[in-house]
């Protein structure tokens, strides 16, 4: 078992080197231009880390920063094949995708382009070679998915994880296991587990949530009682939240608010 590391791609150290084992990555020369798509840094970073470093473990977990661990996570890979959440947004066979996938695939059967799996990196688990092998060619695919006009107005700010994706498949990346239960999404998730007898591992809190304060959701609607992550870009969030109101049902918003204010 080992432990975590972080990947922090600004370039140089933060307040934050003595709380957990850093990396810390140079982000992309001046010349790759990322007109604000900071995302871009992700793969060059594990590109440098991954070249590196010689960790003992076979197996690595990507994770992110608004990522909150539920439970004790098992090893869900199935042999040397990845264990990844598949996203529901990220589809390069989609009809209206398959032409801009090929872009970056060659001129892939639309069966081949149904075999890429909708993953993005995180979370994702795979054998640390693995990771090595895909490192470069999804820096490479990035960047390409980047400076594509059309790529870019349809794939937008999850263009990074097409370019993971795509990239996995280029160099031979197969039989990627599915586990819905790997990541829980509130508000849009509510419940603790996915059924009875799976449940969540992660939870993700990428969505903004609002309520009003009797608890009804109000989706698209800023609520008298919200958590958003981009309310705190600049800062980190209060030691002690708000709790939500009493009305409100979401259990997994329940529970990240206590998960921050312990």
């Amino acid at each position: 078992m080992g432990g975590f590391t972080r990947i922090l791609h600004s370039g140089r150290p933060d307040d934050l080197m003595d709380e957990i084992p850093t990396y810390v990555a140079k982000p992309l020369p001046n010349e790759a231009e990322n007109r604000g798509y900071v995302v871009l840094n992700r793969p060059y970073a594990f590109l440098q880390w991954a070249r590196d470093t010689n960790i003992a473990e076979k197996y690595v977990l990507m994770s992110e920063p608004d990522h909150l661990f539920l439970r004790p996570l098992p090893n869900l890979m199935k042999g040397e094949h990845p264990a990844a959440f598949p996203f529901f947004y990220i589809d390069p066979a989609k009809k209206e995708f398959a032409n801009i996938t090929r872009k970056f695939t060659g001129q892939l059967p639309q069966k081949d382009l149904e075999d890429i799996f909708p993953m993005g990196n995180a979370p994702t688990m795979m054998t640390f070679l693995d990771l090595k092998s895909v490192t470069n060619k999804w820096l490479n695919v990035s960047l390409a998915i980047f400076k594509d006009d059309e790529a870019q107005k349809e794939w937008g700010w999850v263009q990074e994880m097409y370019g993971f994706t795509i990239a996995s498949y280029l160099v031979g990346i197969r039989n990627v296991s599915a586990h819905l239960n790997l990541m829980a999404q509130p508000p849009w998730d509510t419940q603790l587990s996915l059924t009875r007898s799976r449940p969540y591992y992660i939870l993700h809190y990428t969505y903004g949530m609002d309520y009003t304060l009797e608890g009804v959701f109000t989706p698209g609607v800023v609520g008298k009682w919200r958590f958003d992550k981009r309310s705190y870009a600049a800062r980190p969030p209060a030691r002690h939240l708000g709790e939500p109101p009493p009305g409100m049902s979401n259990r997994l918003v329940r529970l990240m608010i206590d998960m921050f204010n312990t």
